[in-house]
């Protein structure tokens, strides 16, 4: 990448791809609804059982199922298409969203609660790690990939601020299960319209003609650098976890429970900011070394969260693990494009969104127990303990983050070979 501002790569360039827009806006509007979702479930279940435990077992259900079906979902779409894998998917967790919400609202038992809320986490949407995927499409050789990186992470971040906020406007000032109704109708209406946009996705690798020879499909999970990003990405998974049960949490014992949108808006606005400028930068530093050091910046300040006991320090610890938390996911997925053959990249990016997943999961699991059963902001020991252990193994396995030489090739075929470049 160049190191002067007048060659550096920027937003504005890559907004002006080609074919961009076609998948940008109605990716926007079908991601909107996976930063509603964990939420919209804590908010609706803790009103109707009256316990942040049951809220966010439930909600862990969804993430955990999510996380476990994700990577199947990625391996499906490089294989099949996206547009094969988002139509069932978006239709299915619909219906289970709907159903979630009935269940709730009648008061069924808990194990009713989950045995809808499996399937709602199971069918999500993997809009994101489409639209990265087709971004590596478009912009394959091209130094803006990186850009494209910070670009995605923003936008992943523009939805944790809205959504949020959006989710816990309609709970409280509208009705409990509005915000779990209108994060099912978003991804209907949303994945479809993304799903409708055939000309933009990946191409499915097919077998040439004769059946000599064809791009292996190699799992992303071999790759030794994603499963050490996963645990990453676990950690990150824990921030946000933690702190969507913990801030609910805390504004509820204070006498403002509409102060947890905004309070996780600070949030996740940090997070968007310092995506957009880590984004803008032309970094001389290897990918490697700021993953590293950008995580102890995170695993530093959300240590600091538990300490809170005020809104304004709250929000400005809040704010400051916000900033620390985009570079940490940019610097990852900037490292799947080096680490993954192209045809399996969609899988990779779903195995990290997963892992995201899966440690929020964990967390609101573990935090609302700890909220339930200690003091007032003792969730917000799990980001702390999630990002430091997550950070121990960073450091100790950093070598495996090293990216693949460019010319590899990857064939296989009957009677005679024929090598077939995979990115």
């Amino acid at each position: 990448m160049a190191s002067t501002v007048t060659s550096r790569p920027g937003y504005g360039q890559l907004l002006r791809t080609r074919g961009a827009w076609t998948f940008l806006l109605p990716g926007f509007a079908a991601r909107q609804p996976f930063a509603m979702l964990t939420i919209s479930i804590v908010l609706l279940v803790q009103h109707t059982t009256g316990s942040f435990g049951a809220a966010g077992a439930v909600a862990a259900a969804t993430g955990v199922s999510m996380a476990l079906f994700a990577p199947f979902t990625g391996r499906l779409a490089d294989r099949l298409g996206q547009r094969a894998v988002l139509l069932p998917g978006v239709l299915v967790h619909t219906l289970s969203g709907l159903s979630l919400t009935a269940l709730a609202l009648s008061d069924a038992p808990l194990w009713a609660l989950f045995a809808a809320a499996v399937p709602t986490g199971a069918s999500v949407p993997q809009i994101g790690p489409m639209v990265r995927a087709r971004w590596g499409v478009k912009l394959q050789g091209s130094p803006l990939r990186t850009t494209a990186a910070a670009f995605e992470s923003v936008t992943d971040e523009l939805t944790f601020v809205f959504g949020p906020l959006m989710a816990t406007a309609l709970c409280t000032a509208v009705d409990p299960a509005a915000g779990l109704l209108t994060e099912a109708a978003l991804t209907l209406v949303g994945g479809l319209l993304f799903a409708a946009q055939k000309s933009t996705q990946p191409s499915v690798t097919s077998v040439t003609p004769g059946g000599h020879a064809r791009v292996e499909h190699v799992s992303a999970l071999r790759v030794p650098g994603v499963r050490v990003l996963i645990v990453a990405f676990l950690g990150i998974g824990s921030v946000f976890g933690g702190m969507q049960v913990s801030l609910a949490a805390f504004s509820e014992s204070i006498g403002e429970p509409g102060l947890n949108g905004v309070l996780y808006g600070v949030f996740a606005a940090g997070n968007m900011l310092s995506g957009v400028v880590c984004g803008a930068v032309a970094w001389k530093v290897a990918p490697q070394r700021r993953l590293v050091l950008g995580y102890a910046a995170l695993a530093l300040t959300a240590s600091g969260l538990w300490a809170a006991h005020s809104v304004v320090v709250l929000a400005g610890i809040g704010l400051l693990v916000g900033m620390c938390v985009a570079p940490a996911l940019i610097t990852g997925y900037t490292l799947v494009e080096g680490l993954v053959p192209a045809g399996a990249r969609t899988e990779a990016f779903t195995w990290l969104t997963g892992a995201v997943a899966l440690g929020q999961a964990a967390a609101v699991t573990v935090s609302g127990q700890l909220e339930d059963r200690f003091w007032d902001g003792a969730g917000f020991v799990v980001p702390m303990a999630g990002t430091v252990l997550a950070l121990i193994t960073l450091v100790a396995l950093r070598s495996r983050l090293s990216t693949r030489p460019a010319s590899r090739t990857v064939a296989r075929g009957v009677g005679h070979r024929v090598p077939v470049a995979v990115d």
